[in-house]
């Protein structure tokens, strides 16, 4: 069953065009524990970022972001500031946002599951160790946000990104001030909500973590033909228009969806993407989960028509001696395995930043989105 968010669609087909205004996210509060979780990641140490070994990067003012038309790999910090992008400004026209939501009995792809609880997992987990992992099905309540430019002109294909972790109000609000600069096409959001849960054994593990097609294949199916119905708006078929964008799994995600479906997408940017050994139950063919990415399927593949932004902050998750399940090693490897290849991207290593930092974000998040959307032929001049 597909709910409509009452309110907001109300106020949509009341007011017509004064939108529901996009502000930046409130801070994030910590939830209880929920059945099955793992217990907290150890404190992660501060990785150089000249360490020998990681990729060779152009060191940044205190404070300085990359340019947008910049290739290659760069270091920020230690300071954040938030740019003006990232706050609603007056005059501004804001978009409207639509919200609903997908329970999991109505998808035939991801129908629900729940890790189990297991007393191994209180324990620290030994480097290499066979994991003790199970699951059980369990429904769930999926949230879906999509922001709507006042600049869309209905009926007309628009370029999106698919967001995940959704909702995302500091995209929304990113995309208010660059549309009206001109610095990204008039594009819609998709910010989709993962299915409940964190890792191995996960209902978001399972959709984020796995290696293969099949989220990508899910949104498709699943998630674009009700945003088209319940938004009144027309998503774009030509895959140069369309990105993918999240953080920590939810980035290694966006990776999968562009790189085992090119037809669909060409842009990605991830944040403290999970290029690591994470996923369960193991797929036998690519055994490392999205270690393979940097490890194998990059190096040994033809060039995609990729472009891709990703960030890593200098005490992101890993550190402890289990290098595939090193945040940081595993996003300096993909910066190392693109820049091989001759990919268009940009890598930031952000100095004084944690895993997934809500700070780099609120620095970095249009820049990065500029970057992404380099190239874009449906781009409006200034």
């Amino acid at each position: 069953m597909i709910r409509l968010s009452t309110l907001t669609f109300l106020v949509g087909l009341t007011t017509g065009l004064v939108p529901a205004t996009a502000q930046p996210p409130a801070p994030v509060q910590t939830p209880p524990a929920a059945q099955g979780a793992r217990p907290a990641r150890p404190p992660a140490p501060t990785r150089d970022p000249h360490t020998e070994g990681y990729v060779a990067a152009t060191e940044l003012a205190d404070g300085a972001n990359a340019s947008p038309k910049e290739d290659g790999n760069f270091i920020l910090g230690p300071t954040h500031p938030a740019v003006p992008e990232m706050r609603a400004q007056d005059g501004v026209p804001h978009g409207m946002i639509y919200n609903f939501t997908m329970e999991s009995a109505d998808s035939k792809f991801y129908p629900g599951v729940v890790r189990d609880a297991n007393p191994a997992d209180q324990a620290p987990r030994v480097p290499g160790a066979p994991r003790v992992i199970s699951n059980h099905p369990a429904p769930y309540t999926r949230k879906v946000a999509v922001y709507v430019p006042q600049q869309y002109v209905g009926g007309t294909p628009a370029p999106f990104i698919v967001g995940a972790d959704g909702p995302d109000q500091g995209l929304f609000t990113a995309l208010d001030n660059l549309i009206a600069q001109h610095r990204v096409p008039v594009m819609i959001a998709v910010s989709i909500g993962n299915g409940s849960g964190d890792g191995p054994g996960s209902e978001r593990g399972l959709e984020y973590d796995t290696m293969s097609g099949k989220y990508a294949e899910f949104v498709e199916t699943e998630v674009l033909p009700l945003v088209e119905k319940q938004c009144n708006v027309k998503l774009t078929k030509d895959p140069d228009g369309r990105a993918t964008m999240g953080g920590s799994s939810g980035g290694s995600a966006a990776m999968a969806m562009a790189w085992f479906h090119t037809a669909l997408y060409h842009r990605v940017l991830t944040y403290s993407g999970t290029y690591v050994n994470n996923q369960w139950p193991v797929n036998p063919d690519l055994a490392h989960g999205a270690w393979e990415l940097h490890e194998h399927l990059i190096p040994n593949s033809a060039v995609k028509p990729l472009r891709i932004w990703m960030e890593v902050g200098d005490r992101d998750n890993g550190g402890t001696g289990d290098v595939m399940h090193d945040w940081v090693i595993a996003n300096e490897n993909m910066a190392r395995a693109l820049a091989a290849k001759g990919y268009h991207y940009q890598f930031v290593f952000a100095r004084n930043a944690g895993h997934t930092d809500r700070a780099v974000k609120q620095q970095t998040l249009p820049e990065a989105l500029e970057y992404v959307w380099q190239g874009y032929s449906g781009m409006k001049s200034k």
